[in-house]
């Protein structure tokens, strides 16, 4: 089975109550910046910072962008003052809070065995802390990332939402590519975890212990249990039952929010010399993939959801668009800020579906090759394009910057 497992980190693969942990985290962050805030004002500000990396939905800002400006400027201090003495905490004395955690023999034969089934594993953590905070932790469960080659690991310096938002799951699956085949999220939060996936359409495994009984919250076709349970149960269920589904409005509107965070996270370290790079004489650049999704954003999505949401029955035209890459030599265009203006127009989008009734989503057009068409499946058809075109990064990507 081609499958990808989703697992979440904290109390999961790791022993590590939050309720524990973060005020040990936050006592030991504010006891080393004494020196530059109080700490009781640190953790209040803190704790406020988090809560806007939580609530952001804006798929032109990583979690970090959001959460500098909320933490610094409120104490005073700028990021830049704090690079140095942030840096030495998370190297010196956050390994300290490793014992507040509890390793979990368990976690390496479950992570064993996926590898050796040829299973991808991401690393599917809430990216609310830097990457170094995540791979220590991962390296307290006995899960170094220079041993055990996980498809990604989030922080949140690359990502853009977190749990329990879906489009936090549909970027991460951008990330990976959006691979084919079934997919399964393994986690032990039922609000992050079940229903943050569920709304992605994802099937989900709850880690719980001394349970019989199916929690309320975890809907089939799902499974729960102890973390050495999850190879048998995944061995027990027909793999239709692992494919995701993709066709409510969450998921649809989770994909279309997530696309430009993906797209953002597959470049952003690129050289620009190789955005107008073909992998092949007959494939598109990273400046064509931008062109081409900045133009159908601008001229054929908005407009037609606009005039399926403002007209009764109208009629949309065909046009093809991919004659555009060489009519509008996308090859001699800027693509980095291509994929900005994309970003800018999708978040337009996202604002009139966001205005949408359970109604209006039902409201249809006459369409001159489909015969007709109506706003769930035009946001459908958008959310597989998107999808295409991420699948297309990524690989352009493993072609002229492999990992």
């Amino acid at each position: 089975m081609s499958l990808t497992l989703l697992i979440d980190l904290d109390d999961t693969l790791l022993g590590n109550k939050m309720d524990t942990f973060i005020p040990a985290y936050l006592g030991a962050l504010g006891k080393h910046i004494a020196n530059y805030a109080d700490p009781g004002e640190m953790t209040q500000v803190m704790l406020a910072a988090t809560g806007q990396m939580f609530a952001n939905n804006r798929p032109d800002q990583t979690l970090k962008q959001v959460f500098d400006p909320a933490f610094y400027p409120p104490l005073g201090l700028t990021e830049t003052q704090m690079r140095e003495p942030i840096r030495q905490f998370y190297a010196q004395v956050f390994p300290t809070l490793q014992g507040v955690t509890q390793f979990r023999p368990e976690a390496i034969e479950l992570i064993e065995t996926a590898f050796a089934r040829g299973y991808r594993v991401g690393i599917a953590t809430n990216p609310l802390f830097p990457r170094t905070a995540i791979h220590q932790r991962l390296e307290w469960a006995g899960l170094s990332p220079q041993k055990y080659p996980f498809a990604l690991i989030p922080s949140y310096e690359t990502f853009h939402f977190a749990k329990p938002n879906p489009a936090y799951f549909a970027e991460f699956l951008g990330m990976i590519g959006w691979p084919d085949g079934p997919v399964l999220m393994i986690g032990n939060d039922p609000d992050h975890d079940v229903r943050g996936a569920r709304l992605m359409g994802l099937p989900v495994f709850l880690i719980c212990e001394g349970t019989d009984e199916a929690p309320a919250e975890l809907p089939a076709p799902s499974g729960f249990g102890p973390l050495t349970d999850v190879i048998p149960w995944l061995d027990s269920v027909p793999e239709a039952h692992l494919r995701p589904d993709f066709s409510s409005t969450s998921a649809l509107t989770a994909i279309l929010r997530a696309s430009p965070a993906s797209l953002d996270g597959l470049t952003a370290d690129l050289p620009e010399h190789v955005w107008p790079q073909r992998p092949q004489p007959n494939e598109w650049s990273l400046t064509e993939i931008a062109c081409h999704l900045r133009d159908v954003e601008r001229e054929i999505n908005l407009p037609q959801l606009r005039l399926l949401i403002s007209d009764d029955d109208p009629l949309i035209p065909g046009i093809n668009t991919d004659a555009w890459v060489a009519e509008r030599d996308y090859h001699s265009q800027d693509g980095p800020q291509a994929l900005k203006d994309f970003t800018s127009a999708r978040i337009e989008t996202l604002a009139l579906l966001h205005e949408l009734t359970d109604a209006d989503w039902q409201r249809s057009a006459r369409h001159a090759v489909l015969d007709s068409i109506d706003i769930k499946e035009l946001v459908s058809s958008i959310a597989h394009h998107d999808r295409l075109k991420v699948r297309r990064t990524f690989q352009v990507r493993r072609t002229f910057a492999p990992t």
